[in-house]
């Protein structure tokens, strides 16, 4: 006979097994995903970033210092600015640092990440070292730098020394100060440098390998196959090396006291606006100050972007 459903053969009732609920996936569009993954980013420099500079900009045509309303002051601030000695010196000494630094730091991360490119043994060991610095803090790396800048005792000017070659004032001269910082701020190069490896490593193999079967020289390949090739990535770490070093005011805020460099070499353009907002409470100077900076980032990285883009279509020969 027929045995009743949930009993065995021993007449032992045994439970149905329960089914499991699956829930539907909600399905996205690879679109869909993209969106979804920088919706946090988006949200947070729409309210952290674009939100309060778009704030800033009504009070930079006002007088303001927490104590009072603002008084409309229309271009008042921009006419003080074309005649403020203190904001052209922080002005240039920004401008001197963006020409000359973030140059330097690009190409010395591409030199870097062409030499470490090959997969030998101990070439990470290398890799490391070169990232190293960056990782340090900045109180750290500006402590080591007083140490190195020590016009006295410190190796920089003793190597110096060993040449016969006068050791500088780092910390006080205005030209020296601001040779200073480059050097300080040059050796912080290892996420360009990881970058640059990876870019490298993306450059198509059959381009190299096509270029090696037509006789080109290591130089030449480089030059008319590499570098093109890699030019959008180099224009990125352009823009955000650019972005980055007008900010990047610890170490030299740091180091320099305002009695010597940091009224020199040493004090940028952000240093002004802090001091201007949070010392002196002039919140609409401060904000017209902040509107000239972000005129200066996008102006460079404008630039950038042309000197980029032009040179990478003479080389493909689209021209």
């Amino acid at each position: 006979m027929s045995l009743a459903s949930g009993e065995t053969k021993t007449g032992i009732a045994v439970a149905a097994p329960r089914r499991k609920l699956v829930w539907p996936r909600p399905r996205l569009s690879y679109t869909g995903q993209l969106v979804l993954m920088l919706l946090p980013f988006v949200a947070g420099l729409l309210l952290l970033g674009i939100g309060p500079a778009l704030a800033g900009l009504p009070l930079a045509l006002t007088h303001y210092n927490l104590l009072r309303p603002p008084v409309f002051a229309g271009l008042a601030n921009i006419q003080e600015m074309l005649g403020d000695q203190v904001f052209r010196r922080a002005l240039f000494n920004t401008l001197f640092y963006i020409v000359v630094a973030v140059p330097l730091r690009l190409a010395g991360a591409l030199l870097l990440a062409v030499l470490l490119a090959a997969s030998v043994r101990g070439v990470v060991v290398f890799r490391g070292a070169v990232y190293l610095p960056t990782v340090i803090p900045d109180v750290a790396w500006a402590l080591v730098w007083l140490w190195v800048l020590n016009p006295f005792h410190g190796p920089l000017n003793q190597m110096l020394g060993l040449f016969g070659l006068p050791g500088p004032l780092w910390l006080t001269g205005e030209w020296s100060s601001r040779v200073a910082i480059v050097l300080m701020l040059f050796w912080q190069l290892g996420e360009g440098f990881i970058i640059c490896l990876a870019a490298l490593a993306g450059v198509p193999r059959a381009l190299l390998d096509q270029a090696a079967v037509d006789g080109s020289t290591a130089k030449q390949t480089f030059w008319r196959i590499t570098l093109p090739v890699i030019a959008p990535v180099l224009l990125v770490l352009l823009a955000r090396d650019t972005a980055a070093s007008l900010k990047a005011t610890a170490v030299p805020g740091l180091i320099f006291e305002p009695s010597t460099g940091m009224r020199e070499g040493g004090f940028f353009l952000p240093n002004y606006i802090y001091e201007t907002a949070f010392e002196y409470l002039r919140f609409g100077y401060a904000s017209a100050m902040t509107w000239a900076l972000y005129g200066l980032t996008a102006l460079a990285i404008w630039v950038q972007f042309r000197m980029v883009q032009r040179w990478s279509v003479s080389v493909d020969g689209d021209d």
